[in-house]
């Protein structure tokens, strides 16, 4: 990676390496997460110790709150800008569901988590605000694939449907399909397709007819029937746009 050639590249390294999902690390498994020399990587994590971006807990470090900060600094944050925009929509899709709800975008081929509200007893999910899945198999990724561009779904395509689940969706041409049916229906659904256990559906929040964001409510398979779901969901996504304006 060329970025690696520089100390900025490798110190960014780092921060990946702390944020691919452990709650703290060691030197020695950050410079092999980084591909770094150990040495290199303790002297750039007293650097960026120094600078609040990386918190020292014993020999592990973790990810410092000057991120937290900044992170809350990007425009999805701000006030007024799209979380600030949804939240009382989303709260009020929790109230009337009681099922865990989300929102996300696209980025590249992943969705992105922005919120995520849930009860005291929440469904077991990967999902986590600031945490990415494959778009290609939740219902959040599915709902703004097929409201985006052409682009966006030959790229997700070129990188391989990942088969997750036995329920995935990994052939290209079922792919489509399911995207084409989205279009139609104005949600979309997971039915167990990024965990077992997990059902979804979501549904687009829309500017221009196409897909800015997206929001779900996903609850367990065994108790939890999408279908009943799909009009609070869509009413919630209208809701928000409208409020984006």
């Amino acid at each position: 990676m060329a970025a690696l050639s520089t100390s900025v590249g490798k110190a960014l390294a780092l921060l990946d390496a702390l944020g691919s999902g452990a709650a703290s690390l060691g030197v020695s498994e950050l410079s092999r997460r980084a591909d770094l020399p150990k040495s290199t990587a303790f002297r750039l994590l007293a650097c960026l110790e120094e600078a609040g971006y990386v918190d020292r807990i014993g020999t592990e470090y973790c990810l410092g709150r000057r991120l937290f900060e900044l992170g809350n600094q990007i425009a999805f944050c701000q006030p007024s800008g799209l979380r600030d925009a949804a939240l009382p929509y989303l709260s009020e899709l929790y109230e009337r569901t009681h099922h865990t709800v989300h929102l996300a975008v696209l980025d590249g081929v992943d969705v992105l988590y922005l919120e995520k509200l849930y009860g005291h007893d929440p469904t077991k999910s990967p999902s986590h605000v600031g945490r990415r899945v494959p778009a290609a198999c939740c219902g959040l990724g599915k709902a703004m694939l097929a409201f985006g561009s052409a682009k966006s779904v030959h790229e997700v395509i070129g990188r391989g449907l990942e088969r997750r689940t036995p329920y995935t969706i990994a052939d290209p041409k079922l792919f489509l399909d399911e995207l084409k049916r989205v279009r139609e229906d104005g949600v979309a659904y997971d039915r167990e397709e990024v965990v077992l256990g997990l059902t979804c559906v979501a549904a687009p929040i829309l500017k221009n007819d196409v897909a800015v964001a997206a929001v779900s409510v996903s609850g367990p398979t065994s108790r939890y029937d999408p279908a009943t779901m799909a009009n609070p969901v869509r009413r919630a996504a209208n809701a928000i746009a409208q409020r984006l304006g």
